[in-house]
């Protein structure tokens, strides 16, 4: 059994596809999961809880209270619970509650209290499910971490033939395997990435630095720690720091702290992954005393900071995979492959700055990676956060 022991939350929602659930429950009981159910009241009408509750062997949740004795159900213990919560089927209108916080029944409420990770079925029409304010709100969920199973085509309720039916019972069993088999991908694996700005210090309240958000840094150690490996996360000031209890975070400043933060956890890494942008100068001299405004001009001597990828990569193990990135305005893949061979790099991604484009605080961003071989590999424009995923995936064909 797959599921042994497995605590899912399965939410189900008013789509005539809600009849598919039964058969889902009992699936996953039958994989060894632990199954507690919550439906919305619409829910009721496709499917009985009587139906659900034989099959889970729990008592379907709908309501707040108890409306003889008044004792309430918990959504925190719930959330506290469950190991993934699975909302199948998912109706346009719940995914746009949950897109935009709305907690106007046990089950949105629910999934606003869960710790766990939370997967979607959508179930809609496909007009429905090709509508722009439908896909803006299940992108807005991806960038948050949902996951989800896309409706394959097929005939709908409506007769018409398209996308938007829920996916086979059988299929979203495979998914949640696949889902929890990937929790144990990178166990007993050291990751230390960097992310982020570095600041270097002119006096006491000036410093040199970019715009880097971290973001991408960030992202991919949520998915390293989601796979399960242990993640140190070195990284400059920035504004998100990702909360998973796989990341351990150090905080530093200046790119001289970030080295020497590093080379702590270097010898026991088995993946480094460069992805700070760190500050190529430094003032050579920094004032103790904040400098005082005059009419004259002022003139900082600058020195260059020292390359941490090159740096750790004198000393790389053979058991070691640095992963480097470069940020280029031309002749990006002749300065990547210059980089990957002075750094001691397995791979480099790159990416350029256009007229179009900025990804130096960007939402969004596209790479070429390029490996010791030659071999290149591009990655579309997209979310950092799925781009973070993609990522991983080819760190994991490397290191397997």
């Amino acid at each position: 059994m797959k599921l042994k022991d497995k605590h899912i939350i399965l939410g189900i929602t008013g789509s005539i596809a809600a009849y598919k659930a039964a058969y889902l429950t009992r699936l996953l009981i039958k994989e060894g999961a632990q199954v507690k159910i919550i439906v919305t009241p619409f829910a009721k009408e496709f499917i009985t809880p009587v139906t659900l509750a034989t099959l889970s062997r729990n008592t379907v949740l709908c309501d707040f209270f108890h409306h003889d004795d008044g004792a309430w159900n918990s959504h925190i213990e719930l959330g506290i619970w469950g190991d993934l919560m699975l909302i199948a089927p998912a109706t346009a209108n719940t995914i746009a509650k949950m897109a935009n916080g709305i907690a106007d029944n046990l089950l949105l409420t629910t999934y606003l209290s869960v710790r766990c990770p939370v997967m979607v079925a959508p179930a809609m029409d496909t007009d429905m499910f090709l509508h722009i304010a439908t896909q803006k709100n299940i992108e807005i969920l991806m960038q948050r971490g949902v996951s989800f199973i896309a409706p394959p085509s097929g005939e709908l309720a409506s007769g018409l033939i398209g996308k938007g039916r829920m996916e086979e019972p059988e299929n979203i069993v495979k998914k949640v395997i696949e889902f929890f088999e990937l929790q144990e991908e990178f166990k007993h694996k050291n990751i230390l990435i960097t992310a982020g700005p570095t600041c270097e210090y002119i006096d006491p309240v000036r410093f040199i630095s970019n715009a880097s958000s971290g973001k991408m840094g960030s992202a991919i150690a949520e998915v390293f720690a989601k796979r399960g490996a242990h993640v140190t996360l070195v990284a400059g000031p920035i504004k998100y720091y990702p909360s998973h209890t796989n990341i351990h975070i150090e905080k530093v400043q200046t790119a001289d702290e970030m080295l020497q933060t590093c080379q702590k956890y270097i010898k026991n890494t088995d993946i480094a992954i460069f992805a700070a942008a760190v500050a190529d100068y430094k003032v050579k001299n920094t004032e103790l005393l904040k400098i005082k405004k005059t009419n004259k001009t002022l003139t900082l001597e600058l020195e260059p900071t020292i390359d941490i990828a090159q740096t750790l990569g004198k000393e790389k193990k053979k058991n070691q995979f640095f992963v480097g990135f470069a940020l280029e305005t031309h002749d990006e893949e002749k300065s990547a492959r210059e980089k990957l061979k002075k750094k001691n790099l397995d791979i480099i991604l790159i990416n350029k700055i256009t007229n179009e484009h900025n990804p130096i605080g960007s939402d969004k961003n596209a790479f070429t990676v390029i490996d010791k071989q030659n071999n290149i590999e591009h990655l579309s424009f997209k979310n950092k956060e799925l781009l973070a995923e993609e990522i991983v995936n080819i760190i994991k064909k490397y290191t397997s």
